[in-house]
């Protein structure tokens, strides 16, 4: 669901730099400023994951460098990923615009399907950006209540997948439980017994949770369509 005070989105610009071990350094140069992003280039992929993180802001990524490690693996599987560093990291909608032009850039690449990945505050972005279309599955991890009622807008081929832990010392599980309530089917909830906010202590775990999630709902869906 757009919210009317949200910015018209228009990229002017692109500018990709040499690429740095698995991705290219490009920076999305738009009416509302520049977006620095990490883009991990699959040829020909039609599908991508968009993976974002918290009020941290940076490259922020939960669980033991779970972003840059699955964007990675998941290249193998013909899965494009893009990070996104937010501009404003505490600006919820400065935060979901990002995650807009970042789409909206994958897009003129070629891609045509979304997964999109958030931790703590990135939950909310992760769902509000989905619920604009083109999301086959969102990802949340320990993610906030606040900014998370556009779940329930999500298509109704949109799955979800919550995952939290229930010594969270910043966020409590019942944020992912409260959106859990209002999700629509597929969903799941998971909550690791003694996690925290970070989820470092079940890396492993998230990790293979998380990769297969995202090879069940992206790449399923696609040999459906290929049959």
């Amino acid at each position: 669901m757009r919210n009317d005070s949200e910015p018209s989105l228009v990229i002017g610009n692109v500018k990709v730099e040499t690429r740095q071990d698995r991705y290219y350094p490009t920076r999305l140069i738009t009416n509302d400023g520049t977006i620095d992003v990490r883009y991990y280039q699959v040829m020909d992929a039609q599908q991508a994951i968009i993976w974002v993180g918290g009020v941290g802001g940076d490259w922020d990524t939960p669980a033991n460098g779970l972003y840059p490690r699955l964007c990675q693996e998941l290249m193998h599987e013909g899965l494009a990923s893009l990070r996104v560093r937010y501009r404003h990291p505490t600006v919820l909608q400065d935060a979901i615009f990002d995650v807009r032009a970042g789409m909206a850039y994958l897009q003129s690449v070629g891609i045509e399907a979304f997964a999109l990945v958030g931790h703590s505050l990135g939950g909310a972005v992760a769902i509000q950006a989905a619920a604009s279309g083109m999301a086959r599955t969102v990802v949340t991890l320990a993610t906030q209540s606040y900014g998370t009622e556009s779940v329930s807008d999500l298509s109704s081929d949109c799955s979800i997948l919550l995952v939290h832990g229930t010594s969270d010392e910043s966020l409590p599980a019942l944020c992912s439980q409260f959106v859990y309530q209002y999700a629509h089917e597929p969903k799941r909830l998971v909550l690791f017994e003694g996690a925290r906010h970070g989820l470092t202590e079940v890396s492993e775990e998230v990790s293979q949770l998380v990769s297969a999630w995202i090879r069940e709902h992206m790449l399923s869906h696609s040999l459906l369509h290929e049959r």
